[in-house]
């Protein structure tokens, strides 16, 4: 376990003003109803949409790589819902780190337990993937609320940042695992803790297997997914999670557990993985992280980016 970021009397200094003054803002906003936060992320979903002209583009050709006979009109319509989950997700930030459990039950929605109680009774860890989704903050929160679990993080630069995210990320939660803590999590998972991972996005060439992703047959993927289970005693365990319409609050649903993986063939392994977000994602495609570069390496160093207007202007399938 990682020693959680302690509170120091240099926060209070005028470099972290700033900073603090954001801080209490946003939990004084925190307090208002749901549906007017949501209402509020929206509208800033359709600001950030002109202003991130640069992530607006990547997003763009995400969607067209991984959708190409989707028509222009529906990718662009999926183009502006998205970056209207982009917004709402700055709220749910608050919601996950400063809410208090009583509000967060009224919106958490949860099936599949079982399966988790499963493992467990057999003595085992479990390693449970999750797909880089906007509102991740707020359903790893409801998660919690039913079994807190370990998370596996990236350490913020600004300490203060730090210290605030790692105790919003712990509310309901045990402990966060830095993300090149490879022991730790292989201890926590040997102790029988429920330990999330989210193996979707794109963490460069090293371990890592070119599979398909949606259309794009050569996609980077991490086969720390296969360390892990290969080092630990313990399951795989898939989750969705998504935010339901009409202002219901957060669904979590737990599946059953791989069987037969790691199967010792890497690359069948981390393409089945690949298909389960497709399928997650698939669920509500507008609510998913496309803003990230999941395509930025290439299976040779000398391949064109598929993000250059050269690469972007040719479409179609990968």
């Amino acid at each position: 376990m990682v020693n959680a970021p302690r509170f120091s009397w240099r926060f209070l200094l005028p470099q972290y003003w700033l900073l603090w003054l954001g801080v209490a803002l946003m939990w004084l906003i925190s307090w208002l109803p749901y549906r007017v936060l949501m209402l509020m992320g929206s509208g800033v979903g359709a600001l950030l949409y002109k202003l991130m002209g640069s992530r607006r583009k990547v997003a763009a050709r995400n969607i067209a790589l991984c959708f190409p006979d989707m028509p222009p009109a529906e990718q662009h319509s999926l183009l502006k819902a998205n970056f209207a989950e982009s917004g709402k997700a700055l709220f749910e930030t608050i919601i996950g780190w400063w809410w208090p459990n009583w509000r967060v039950r009224k919106l958490a929605h949860f099936s599949g337990y079982e399966h988790i109680e499963a493992a467990r009774a057999e003595g085992k860890g479990v390693l449970l993937l999750a797909a880089h989704f906007l509102h991740l903050e707020t359903a790893c929160r409801v998660f919690g609320l039913t079994h807190p679990s370990v998370g596996f993080y990236r350490p913020h630069n600004n300490p203060l940042m730090d210290y605030l995210q790692y105790h919003g990320r712990s509310r309901a939660n045990k402990y966060m695992i830095g993300k090149r803590d490879v022991k730790g999590l292989i201890q926590a998972l040997n102790q029988q803790e429920v330990c999330f991972y989210l193996p979707d996005q794109d963490y460069g060439r090293n371990r890592a297997e070119f599979v398909p992703f949606f259309a794009v047959a050569q996609t980077a993927t991490t086969t720390g997914t296969l360390l892990f289970a290969n080092a630990a005693n313990c399951v795989v365990i898939p989750v969705y999670t998504y935010r339901l319409p009409g202002y219901q609050g957060y669904q979590v649903d737990v599946l059953p557990a791989f069987t037969a993986f790691p199967s010792g063939d890497d690359k069948a392994d981390v393409t089945r993985v690949n298909q389960w977000v497709e399928q997650a994602v698939l669920k509500h495609p507008e609510q998913y992280m496309w803003l990230h570069r999941r395509f930025k390496t290439r299976p040779q160093t000398d391949d064109p980016s598929l993000y250059k207007p050269k690469a972007a202007s040719t479409g179609g399938r990968e």
